[in-house]
């Protein structure tokens, strides 16, 4: 271990650095990465950190550990439904493209497979571009906002649910 001398004690951290420094320290000095209750109230300890800080700080984490679950959630449906639609849209443009060639651009298909690519296929086009801005390139504000109607929505649904799988059961 080594000595640390005046200058090295006046430099500071700001605290996000100095959450991930000793985040880091503490994965590396355990052997598994997990750290009992135990050992984490001798941490914090250390620390000065009270018990009760702590116990505050555990209620908060509990709070935001499913909130990032939900947000991953959220992402991975998002994602999900685009590529999805993505998958539709090459599909029906290639099938109507496919037809355009066949029939050499003449004929009632030819007709319709311009109509569709044309009328049809720029504006859903343009909605798919629009989706994926949106999903890959998220405005914060505007992702927070989704995020937050969509969760919402999940919460009202685990309350309906739970409400009919307790007047199921009671009957």
């Amino acid at each position: 271990m080594t000595h640390l001398n005046n200058q090295d004690s006046a430099f500071l951290y700001p605290a996000e650095d100095a959450q991930q420094i000793l985040s880091i320290a503490m994965a590396r000095q355990t052997e598994s990465g997990d750290l009992s209750r135990a050992q984490l109230l001798e941490i914090a300890e250390e620390l000065g950190i009270s018990a009760e800080t702590l116990a505050e700080a555990e209620r908060e984490w509990d709070i935001k550990k499913y909130e990032i679950a939900d947000q991953r959630q959220f992402d991975q449906e998002r994602k999900q439904r685009f590529q999805h639609s993505l998958s539709r849209f090459c599909f029906l443009a290639g099938f109507w493209l496919v037809i355009l060639i066949v029939t050499g651009g003449n004929g009632f298909w030819a007709a319709i497979a311009n109509l569709f690519l044309y009328l049809l296929s720029v504006p859903w086009g343009l909605k798919l571009a629009w989706d994926a801005w949106r999903i890959y390139r998220p405005n914060e504000y505007s992702y927070t906002k989704e995020f937050q109607r969509w969760r919402r929505k999940q919460q009202m649904r685990r309350a309906v649910g739970g409400a009919v799988r307790r007047l199921i059961n009671s009957f």
